[in-house]
């Protein structure tokens, strides 16, 4: 049953989840960072405060989550942490090398580093991590950052993705459009130009869930 304090729970829990404080939560989805704090729960005359749909919205964006996810943290001892497990991390240089992705974009061969990272849903088994390198993701990505990704999400309009071409070069962008035939990408680094591709020449494309900023 949908309730005041299941809600405010499930918004906690996934918070820990993704090892975030519930402001630290509020902030990656582009809140207010005191919008999940407690005495924000409850009203000054007493009256339970609810959080909008929107702000539930911004946070299942901000994080990768589904619907079914975020209901599954309403029943009560759902918002237990399991423990991190190993993914596998490659640096962006390497991932510009052959040997280190089967034909699908997911991880593959051997060379590849190892990080603890919570995975909520089990059926992402092929999420992965790619450290930057360079400045040419500023200012969205620095030197050193972490992007978790997954190579078997559905990728939309918007999304931030990583593309690896038939050549060997792998980029962070924005995906701004997609059609049988191709991409277009808008980068991330106003320096850097956009770019297009035929999908011939694209080896695969995998969106980014998020990063360690």
């Amino acid at each position: 049953m949908l309730s005041h304090d299941s809600i405010w729970r499930a918004i906690d829990a996934l918070a820990e989840r993704h090892r975030l404080s519930p402001s630290g939560l509020a902030r990656r989805a582009g809140l207010d960072p005191t919008s999940f704090n407690r005495s924000k729960r409850k009203s000054p005359d007493g009256r339970d405060r609810w959080p909008s749909t929107e702000s539930i919205s911004k946070i299942l964006d901000a994080t990768g989550a589904t619907v079914e996810q975020f209901t599954a943290l309403l029943q009560p001892g759902s918002g237990a942490t399991p423990p991190a497990s190993g993914i596998p991390l490659l640096g962006f240089a390497q991932a510009g090398s052959g040997g280190y992705f089967d034909d699908g974009g997911f991880p593959a061969g051997q060379g590849w580093d190892e990080i603890d990272f919570l995975v909520a849903d089990e059926n992402r088994a092929g999420v992965y991590a790619l450290e930057v390198q360079g400045d040419s993701m500023l200012p969205l990505y620095r030197d050193g950052d972490i992007l978790i990704v997954d190579p078997s999400a559905q990728v939309r309009r918007g999304d931030r993705v990583v593309v690896r071409t038939q050549g060997g070069e792998v980029m962070a962008k924005i995906l701004a459009r997609q059609t049988p035939r191709g991409i277009e990408l808008m980068s991330l680094n106003p320096e850097h130009p956009d770019r297009s591709f035929e999908m011939k020449d694209v080896e695969w494309i995998a969106r980014i869930l998020w990063a360690s900023q």
